[in-house]
């Protein structure tokens, strides 16, 4: 493991929590924007954790509740000229590099990712010089810049299989950004991995001790882990995956109660999965400790039903995506190489084949 280069978690500055909406103000904005959806030929691509009257919004509109990388597939797929994604920034530049020809528009182009700012483009591009031996896998949580400087693009739903091809293929890599994750690929993998050390500022707070008093609350309950979390908070864990394979992890689990350690904005769709169950929210802070986030992206919950009404009103530089064509020329080639590999993984590629 290298040493942290980057932006110190500490040192990011969140943004303001909105003001929620009154009742009759999010069926004010919720019919607006079902019009203008219409109207516009656009199509409301949303992830898992953001908010869930978004999350609905999109179901009944006809577009996409998941994660980063059925976003991706969605949003290339479908006819509509305009994509709404309701996420943070790296998403939207994903959706726009995959789709040069559609109009990518966001709620707000202030919604970053902490993986994102701890990997700047200039910092990333000097760590990887130093090992130029190394094939370069990126977490498709970072800029367009860093991902024109890899090989690899990669989910962390399939991270575990990406990591084992390209180890079987005797190639050393370089991962980044998010240590956590990177630990858990080289434990699973074996492989040969140097990793940048970026950490997400909302798994990394889960705490085993507090974890462990939840756990005593509830004996019965299974704990589900997203591996972007501390190795002790994983090391409990009764399953470890993304965000869709938790959702699936919660239908198939027998337990009646599910402790969850990642943002509880996954709650919506995993309800609806498993609506027998009962979910609890893993704890973000030990006795005596603060957290920061408290298990909720501040930069996600820039994303509301006001926010995304605006951008289909007002769109242009104010909620535009834009990348440099030469830039995102660079990035597409590793981010085709993720989908490929992904359409391979879904079509019953087995490891080793």
């Amino acid at each position: 493991m290298s040493e942290f280069i980057g932006i110190n978690p500490a040192e990011y500055r969140f943004p303001p929590k909105p003001v929620p909406l009154a009742a009759d103000e999010k069926i004010f904005f919720h019919q607006k924007i079902k019009a203008l959806l219409q109207k516009q030929n656009a199509v409301l691509v949303a992830h898992y954790y953001t908010d869930p009257d978004i999350q609905a919004l999109a179901e009944e509109t006809g577009g996409c509740v998941a994660d980063s990388l059925e976003m991706a597939r969605f949003g290339s797929q479908h006819s509509a000229t305009t994509l709404l994604v309701a996420g943070v920034r790296f998403m939207g530049e994903t959706a726009k590099i995959l789709n040069p020809e559609k109009q990518v528009i966001m709620p707000t182009l202030r919604a970053e990712c902490s993986l994102d700012l701890g990997c700047p483009a200039d910092e990333f591009s000097a760590f990887c010089a130093t090992h130029p031996d190394r094939t370069v896998v990126v977490y498709a949580n970072t800029s367009a810049a860093v991902k024109a400087q890899a090989d690899w693009v990669v989910t962390s739903s399939i991270a575990v299989d990406l990591i084992e091809y390209l180890d079987s293929l005797g190639e050393k890599i370089i991962w980044a950004p998010d240590r956590h994750l990177g630990r858990y690929v080289e434990k699973k993998s074996g492989a040969d991995l140097l990793c940048w050390q970026g950490a997400c500022i909302v798994h990394d707070e889960f705490k085993t001790q507090a974890l462990l008093q939840m756990k005593a609350l509830h004996p019965d309950a299974a704990v589900l882990v997203h591996p972007e979390s501390p190795e002790a908070v994983v090391a409990m864990a009764d399953a470890v995956g993304s965000t869709s394979q938790l959702i699936q992890a919660a239908r198939m689990l027998p337990q009646k109660k599910l402790i969850v350690a990642t943002d509880r904005g996954i709650f919506y769709k995993m309800q609806q999965s498993c609506p027998d169950k009962e979910l609890f929210e893993a704890p973000t802070a030990g006795e005596g400790a603060t957290c920061r986030s408290c298990a909720r992206c501040p930069w996600m919950a820039l994303n509301s039903l006001k926010a995304i009404a605006a951008s289909l009103e007002q769109g242009g530089c104010l909620h535009e995506i834009q990348v440099d064509t030469q830039l995102a020329a660079r990035a597409l080639i590793p981010l085709q190489r993720m989908l490929d590999f992904a359409t391979q993984l879904k079509s019953g590629y087995r490891r080793g084949a």
